[in-house]
C-alpha cells in the first residue's frame, strides 16, 4: 500500500512493512518499508547525557504513545504505523506478549527514537527492558528498586505519583520527570494546572484517559507531555488491524503535541 499525505507541516510517502517478521530473530524490515513523518524538523545535535537526551525528546514531543497489543506482530505493525504518523516517543507496556523482543526490533529500526517499556513493576523486568534497548521505563507508582537501579544506567525512569506528597517524594528521591496517574480521575487539566503552581520545577507527564483533542490543553497548563494510549492505538483499529487509522490518529496527535510545545516555548 502506498500513499501521499500533504499539509502545511509535512508530507509522507509510506508503505506498511510486512507482518511476516520473525520476532525471535529480530531481522530488520525491508529498507523500502516507509519513511516516517517528522513534525519537529531537523534537530540540533546536543552534547547531552543519554538520560537527558531522552528527557529532552519527551519534552519536545509533548506526546508519549502507549501501546498494548495481544500479539507481538500486531504490536510491531501498530508501532510502525504510529511512528510513520510522526510519533517520536513510544512505550510498549509489559502486558504485550514479547514486549522485550518488540522493543529490541523497534530500536534496531529507529535507534535515535525514545523507545521505552511501560507498567514496569519489577527490577528484573527493568533490567531486561534496558538490555533490549529501552531508553525509558515507566511505572504507575514509585518502585524503589527500579529507582535505585536506574541511577547507574543510561535509561530514564518515569515513576507514577498521585498526590503532591508523592510527587515531591519521587522528585527528591531522584526522579527527573514524574507521571501523574490517574490524572483524569483526579481532575484532569485542572489538576495539572494546580500542581504546577507549587511544583513549577518538576516536569510532569499527564497519564490516563486523555484524548487527542485535550493534548494541547494539558501542555499549555504545564504538563511536559501526555500519555496517549487508546486515543492513538484505538482498540477497534488494533483488533481489525486497521493500521491506516492508527497512522492518522498518530499524525493528528503528533501535530497537536508539536504545536502545543511550540506555544509553550514561545511563552517562556
Amino acid at each position: 500500500m502506498a500513499g501521499v499525505v500533504s499539509n502545511s507541516a509535512l508530507s509522507l510517502y509510506y508503505r506498511w512493512p510486512s507482518l511476516s517478521l520473525n520476532v525471535s530473530s529480530c531481522s530488520p524490515p525491508p529498507s523500502s518499508s516507509f519513511a516516517r513523518v517528522s513534525c519537529l524538523g531537523p534537530q540540533p545535535q546536543l552534547s547531552l547525557s543519554p538520560v537527558h537526551r531522552t528527557l529532552t525528546q519527551i519534552k519536545n514531543s509533548g506526546v508519549i504513545a502507549c501501546l498494548r497489543a495481544s500479539r507481538a506482530e500486531v504490536a510491531l505493525e501498530a508501532a510502525r504505523a504510529a511512528i510513520a504518523g510522526g510519533i517520536s516517543v513510544l512505550e510498549v507496556v509489559m502486558s504485550t506478549p514479547g514486549v522485550f523482543e518488540v522493543i529490541q526490533q523497534l530500536v534496531k529500526e529507529h535507534p535515535e527514537m525514545a523507545l521505552g517499556v511501560g507498567t514496569v513493576l519489577r527490577v528484573e523486568d527493568a533490567k531486561t527492558a534496558i538490555r533490549a534497548g529501552a531508553k525509558f521505563l515507566m511505572s504507575p507508582a514509585v518502585v524503589k528498586d527500579i529507582m535505585d537501579y536506574v541511577q547507574c544506567t543510561e535509561s530514564l525512569y518515569i515513576p507514577g505519583a498521585m498526590t503532591p506528597t508523592e510527587i515531591l517524594s519521587a522528585y527528591e528521591t531522584g526522579a527527573k520527570i514524574i507521571k501523574v496517574y490517574p490524572v483524569s480521575a483526579l481532575g484532569g487539566v485542572r489538576y495539572i494546572s494546580a500542581l504546577k503552581k507549587p511544583f513549577a520545577q518538576i516536569p510532569l507527564v499527564a497519564s490516563q484517559g486523555i484524548t487527542i483533542d485535550s493534548t494541547g490543553d494539558y501542555i499549555r497548563q504545564g504538563a511536559a507531555s501526555v500519555v496517549l494510549s487508546d486515543a492513538i492505538f484505538d482498540k477497534e483499529a488494533i483488533g481489525q488491524h486497521n493500521f491506516e487509522k492508527i497512522f492518522e490518529l498518530a499524525r493528528t496527535a503528533a501535530l497537536l503535541g508539536h504545536d502545543a510545545v511550540k506555544w509553550r516555548k514561545e511563552e517562556l
